[in-house]
């Protein structure tokens, strides 16, 4: 991966983005794309439109999305010890959020905590092991309620602190790999295409996209008013080659084997072949997901919005999702970039986008 590239992932990675509050990672994305395609533009939800070829005529509309929000929490009211109490968004396991330390975005200024729990010591025999969602609290230091009023407010966004690491065989570990690692992707394909010594044909627009983690708002109102022929979604999925991964539920998803490959009664039978037949041919790796009803993506939207879109979904490998730290692997993220690069090259005026 070039150095360029990887800095800008590091940077989009470290972001605070929770859903609703993505503005610091919208702004990096810009800050890289904006050089390289023909204009970049936000709308009143917050996305980031990139357009490329824009005013052809006569040649498919291609977008291209992946959402920039990240789960996170949000504060909700303070105790009278001035401990924050907090709600979700999107959603966690509590489990693996007791302990975290945080940061609130007031409109005062950022403050950092931690996620609270009582000690295993003072719990009764049958609280232990038990987290409930509702019962954790963001401690400040603030002495008073009187203290934490003055700085935060109810419905201040929270997020996780930055974890950027690399770890061995490629792999990386970050908050907010679901799903700025598909923001990432979806901007180097930008790159790309807009640096070929013969430009691409088609119309094509990089989406990123705000509030997929609740219940895709960014997706139907970019994909709406863009009214794409083709739309690719690109998102993460889960990885299986843990301990107690369900493959039954997902099939054998593992890092480092290549982008996954969706296919499902809500994507194109006809690009996903395409797309098949693209890694094969150029040899990228490449595993397949079932996907029979919802996908729990920006494809949802983008598939039914307006007259409806020849759809389909590209994933990262991802473990321990939705959680403050989620590993992907780095050739998974290069092989998805290459992917679809091909994949809009090859479409044309004459691609078959309406089933027999």
């Amino acid at each position: 991966m070039r150095k360029e590239s990887k800095n800008y992932l590091k940077k989009l990675l470290k972001q605070s983005s929770p859903s609703g509050f993505e503005q610091a990672a919208q702004r990096v994305v810009e800050e890289y794309l904006g050089p390289f395609v023909d204009s970049i533009s936000g709308d009143y939800l917050g996305n980031r439109i990139a357009k490329l070829n824009c005013n052809k005529q006569n040649a498919p509309k291609i977008m291209i999305a992946a959402h920039c929000d990240e789960i996170g929490l949000m504060t909700t009211s303070i105790e009278d010890d001035g401990q924050v109490r907090i709600t979700q968004i999107g959603g966690a396991d509590p489990a693996v959020l007791v302990g975290q330390f945080v940061i609130i975005h007031a409109e005062s200024g950022d403050y950092a905590g931690v996620i609270g729990r009582k000690a295993i010591h003072m719990m009764k025999e049958e609280e232990q092991g038990k987290v409930d969602k509702n019962a954790l609290w963001i401690d400040c230091g603030f002495m008073d309620k009187k203290e934490a009023q003055k700085r935060i407010g109810a419905g201040d966004p929270v997020s996780f602190v930055s974890n950027f690491q690399e770890l061995s065989g490629q792999n990386i570990a970050s908050k907010g790999c679901d799903d700025k690692a598909g923001v990432f992707v979806m901007s180097e394909v930008m790159r790309l295409l807009s640096q070929q010594k013969v430009r691409v044909k088609n119309e094509v627009y990089g989406v990123s996209t705000t509030r997929e983690e609740t219940e895709l708002q960014g997706a139907i109102t970019t994909s709406s008013s863009i009214k794409p022929d083709v739309a690719i979604a690109i998102d993460v999925t889960h990885c299986t080659d843990f301990p107690e991964g369900d493959k039954s539920a997902v099939g054998e998803i593992r890092l480092g084997n290549g982008p996954v490959v969706g296919k499902g009664s809500g994507i194109s039978p006809l690009l996903f072949k395409k797309l098949i037949s693209i890694a094969e041919k150029k040899k990228i790796p490449y595993q397949r997901e079932a996907v029979p009803n919802e996908t729990g993506t920006d494809l949802d939207a983008m598939q039914v919005s307006g007259n409806g879109a020849a759809s389909a979904l590209v994933m990262i490998p991802c473990r321990y999702m939705h959680s403050p730290t989620e590993i992907v692997n780095l050739k998974d993220i290069e092989h998805a970039i290459q992917l679809i690069f091909e994949f809009v090259k090859s479409i044309t005026p004459d691609t078959q986008l309406i089933p027999d």
